[in-house]
């Protein structure tokens, strides 16, 4: 058996048997504070983050300023990443409340993302299309949000191609107080909401 056969058949056999000891999105019911996305992600924040490979490996270091607004139930947060190897990326998202549910579009989003809060939790399924040498990837992403306090969150993703695990991040988000607010320049946004949602 080749190494990246055998690789392949570990990974699958990971696969199989650890879903039966994922937490469930109920085991964050009674958990505070609990988390309004509408609250937490309204005005600037700052995020600090890594992308792991399936080994665990750190591939990728980033900081991200986000900006987000409401309107009545529709939300839009435009991210702006700043990669350790120089690269930009930025990301609009249009965020719609239903209750303890969400659904979300962004440009390389494909179709929606779903999600719903229990307690401090939010957990958040979409598929995201990642360029990968010249050519676009769809990785799925199963999102996790733990709000710590008022004021920082932590997000932990992992991510599957054809249904294995290809990586992981992990992301600590905080709210910008006024006076820090005040301290910086806001980015010009090229964010462009998504219509139809």
């Amino acid at each position: 058996m080749t190494h990246t056969a055998l690789l392949l058949a570990l990974a699958l056999a990971a696969f199989l048997i650890l879903p039966g000891c994922a937490s469930s999105l109920d085991d964050y019911r009674d958990e505070q504070p609990s988390l309004e996305l509408d609250q937490f992600f309204d005005g600037r924040l700052v995020a600090y983050g890594m992308v792991q490979d399936f080994s665990g490996k750190v591939t990728r270091r980033f900081r991200a300023d986000i900006s987000a607004q409401w309107q009545e139930e529709k939300g839009t947060l435009d991210e702006r990443f700043f990669f350790s190897d120089g690269e930009q990326q930025s990301r609009c998202w249009t965020i719609v409340k239903q209750g303890n549910r969400y659904r979300g579009t962004a440009g390389d989003i494909v179709g929606e993302a779903l999600g719903e809060v229990q307690g401090n939790t939010l957990n958040w399924r979409y598929t995201l299309q990642v360029p990968v040498n010249g050519r676009v990837w769809n990785i799925a992403l199963d999102d996790w949000l733990y709000l710590i306090d008022e004021n920082n969150l932590i997000n932990r993703t992992k991510m599957k191609k054809f249904g294995l695990p290809v990586g992981q991040l992990t992301l600590h988000i905080r709210k910008l107080s006024d006076g820090e607010v005040s301290q910086t320049l806001p980015s010009e946004s090229g964010c462009n909401p998504q219509e139809g949602i």
